[in-house]
């Protein structure tokens, strides 16, 4: 039998295997294993062993080590420490979005090698930052995969391939979308499947920022951030117009698209578990099941199981029989559109993609 694969994982917040507010279990956070969580997938996946963890914060660090049974020579006080030490296959990079950057190029660069680097969304807080890391990742042959969770539930592949093969909406003309606060740090999601399932990019933007953001008191936070809800309209690459509402809180959201196309039309809600399909027959819409779907997008079902999804897939392209499901590339779509919001928002115009070079500078500081 073959040795597993080595996965070293920088940071060690919530998402990282310890636990989100909101998210999960309160009592369970930062006291014991949570599934859903690149932890959590490593250790359900056959042959990735996850044996060494980063972090400034050395109690945090501490914490994570025990419940995660990493021993203490697999512990390291920075992610120098850990990336100069361990030869890894693959490394996580759990840390707050501003950071990503840093984290992915130097692990791409690392005496550690890893094949493979699994970054959380989003990408980064910069265009010119996403984009260094896809060229750093290239340039090393490392493959740079990004956690948008939706992308690896089975059920939102099978209706991209609907969606995307014509025969389900036909042309699709349009779309409207909701979800919560904050744009960076939650909404990436939406706008990450928008892009997904519609296999395009924006080609302008329109925006507006509220300067809300409700994670200031969830989290404790102790420093303000750019982040905050907001929207506007998008036209696609594929001349696709869509309006993007995140501007609400958590409880009084839901994560909707309404997809208009030439063919029919869907209606999908990811927080209630309710998807549905009308087919245009004869000029008007016939309510229909969607083929190969059993069910809708539920939070227990799939987002729970998509980490361990993602790990089968690292494994995957460790083996060398997959391509990356999500690439840099793609999640840097996402992260265009919220800039452009931003950018939209404080300058008073419309703003083309993709962006003009100073314009990849302008960074939105998140957590």
């Amino acid at each position: 039998m073959s040795e597993p694969y080595r996965a070293g994982i920088i940071g060690t917040g919530g998402i990282a295997g310890m636990g989100i507010l909101g998210m999960h279990d309160e009592e369970a956070i930062g006291r014991e294993k949570i599934d859903a969580s690149h932890a959590g997938g490593y250790d359900q996946t056959d042959d990735i062993e996850l044996v060494a963890v980063a972090d400034v914060d050395e109690e945090k660090l501490e914490t994570f080590g025990e419940a995660w049974e990493i021993p203490e020579s697999g512990r390291y006080v920075g992610h120098d420490a850990m990336l100069e030490a361990e030869d890894l296959d693959v490394v996580s990079v759990c840390t707050p979005s501003f950071l990503h950057h840093d984290h992915v190029v130097d692990a791409a660069g690392s005496a550690a090698d890893p094949d493979v680097i699994w970054c959380e969304k989003p990408i980064a807080s910069s265009v010119t930052d996403a984009e260094r890391m896809v060229d750093v990742c290239s340039e090393t042959d490392t493959e740079l995969v990004i956690n948008h969770s939706f992308r690896f539930t089975d059920k939102l592949r099978t209706l991209r391939d609907h969606v995307q093969g014509g025969e389900l909406l036909g042309d699709v003309k349009s779309v409207s979308t909701q979800f919560r606060m904050e744009l960076l740090r939650n909404s990436t999601h939406l706008l990450d499947t928008l892009v997904y399932l519609l296999d395009a990019r924006a080609e302008r933007v329109s925006g507006y920022i509220t300067g809300e953001n409700e994670a200031v008191d969830s989290l404790s936070a102790d420093r303000d951030v750019d982040d905050a809800g907001g929207g506007g309209f998008v036209v696609m690459d594929d001349g696709t117009f869509t309006t993007i509402d995140c501007t609400i809180p958590r409880e009084e959201s839901s994560m909707t698209l309404n997809v208009i196309g030439s063919e029919g039309k869907l209606y999908m809600n990811n927080d209630d578990g309710e998807w549905r399909y009308w087919s245009l027959e004869d000029g008007e819409h016939v309510e229909r099941e969607i083929p190969d779907i059993d069910g809708s997008w539920t939070w227990e079902d799939d987002y729970k199981r998509s980490f361990a999804n993602a790990a089968d897939h690292l494994q995957d392209l460790l083996d060398g029989n997959a391509e990356n499901q999500s690439t840099g590339e793609e999640a840097t779509r996402s992260l265009e559109i919220i800039v452009g919001f931003y950018v939209s928002h404080y300058t008073g115009g419309q703003v083309s993609v993709p962006l003009d070079r100073p314009l990849r500078d302008v960074e939105i500081t998140s957590w």
